[in-house]
């Protein structure tokens, strides 16, 4: 306990800020996304699966399993979990049933939330009242949302709208 408290605090010293700094340095790589500048790949338009996202779903099921992952659009896998885990797989009956579609969303929603990952592109389509289908539906009540915001592409001189920062405050 006592190990645990020294290094809170010690991130707490190491996150402050010095008096009469002006600007923080953020080295997250992901800033940009998050903040909606990054680039996004376009890809062409006549392209099908479509290439404009930062982080995509995917679930892919066997006739045992199922595995839901992340990919980002550079650097591949960022957040993955499966039923074959074993810390998972001991928990389900079955590895593919509608229990662990629904099981396996919680997990795989409480892991994109740990890491950061609140929004990412889905194009999964779904039979209604399937097993996809409750997974989105659990994935969105655990609080992820299954569409990326659009990015902010910067102003051209010759642009007739300007729209409103959502880092700027106009009160």
């Amino acid at each position: 306990m006592a190990s645990s408290k020294r290094v809170f605090h010690k991130i707490q010293e190491l996150s402050k800020c010095a008096e009469g700094t002006r600007y923080i340095l953020n080295r997250n790589p992901r800033n940009l996304e998050r903040l909606r500048l990054a680039y996004k790949n376009d890809g062409y338009h006549l392209e099908k699966p479509v290439r404009n996202f930062w982080h995509k779903l995917e679930l892919t099921s066997s006739n045992k399993y199922v595995t839901a992952k992340v990919n980002h659009f550079q650097n591949g896998t960022v957040v993955e979990s499966s039923t074959s885990e074993w810390a998972v797989k001991q928990h389900l009956f079955k590895g593919n049933d509608t229990s662990a579609y629904i099981n396996l969303a919680k997990i795989f929603a409480n892991r994109c939330l740990e890491a950061g990952l609140t929004e990412m592109r889905c194009d999964i389509q779904p039979k209604p009242n399937g097993k996809a289908d409750i997974f989105l539906k659990t994935l969105t009540e655990s609080g992820i949302k299954l569409q990326e915001p659009e990015r902010i592409k910067p102003i051209q001189p010759w642009d007739m709208e300007r729209p409103e920062k959502p880092w700027e405050v106009t009160e």
